[in-house]
């Protein structure tokens, strides 16, 4: 099973004294994870995911992945719930913590990559698990000002490049 390392938020009701860090800086809440294991245990990654992206950790409902596409900063929210296809088969709650969580994610983006916007997208016409995406362009990137969707072919990170980037990404979620 997913470990569910949740990003302590401000209006959460999990004090930090019965909180604690995990190995990579994300807070890990005791009450959070009883509270989402029952739904994550049916919860699946779409196998076009798991293949296209590299795991960054979990957030309170999604699981944070990198594009691995070296062109473009490019997050991937996957909210841990079996059966999502679109945004109204969430549950209440979830929709709203899933918006607190992109926020970060914008947030994190911002500040680890500095692009001159940052663009948030669900299609699902490709991965019909619901995902959410979290791209930060560049007057400069390849596909400006279009979308980075049908725009060249992806090119993955190099071995020796994407472990300083992980790192970095890893860091600003756990101070966002």
């Amino acid at each position: 099973m997913i470990p569910q390392l949740a990003q302590e938020r401000r209006r959460h009701d999990v004090p930090p004294a019965r909180a604690q860090r995990d190995g990579d800086g994300f807070r890990i809440c005791r009450r959070a994870i009883a509270r989402y294991t029952a739904d994550m245990s049916d919860f699946s990654l779409d196998t076009r995911l798991e293949a296209d992206t590299i795991a960054l950790g979990d957030l309170e409902l999604c699981s944070v992945r990198l594009m691995n596409d070296a062109r473009f900063p490019w997050l991937i929210l996957i909210p841990q719930r079996p059966d999502i296809i679109e945004l109204d088969d969430l549950a209440p709650e979830d929709a709203q913590q899933l918006t607190e969580e992109a926020r970060i994610a914008v947030s994190v983006m911002r500040k680890v990559a500095n692009p001159d916007k940052v663009n948030v997208a669900n299609l699902g016409n490709v991965v019909a698990q619901f995902h959410l995406h979290v791209i930060g362009r560049f007057l400069s990137d390849p596909a400006w000002p279009g979308p980075v969707w049908g725009h060249g072919e992806r090119r993955a990170y190099p071995a020796h490049g994407v472990q300083p980037l992980i790192d970095r990404f890893t860091q600003a979620f756990a101070e966002a």
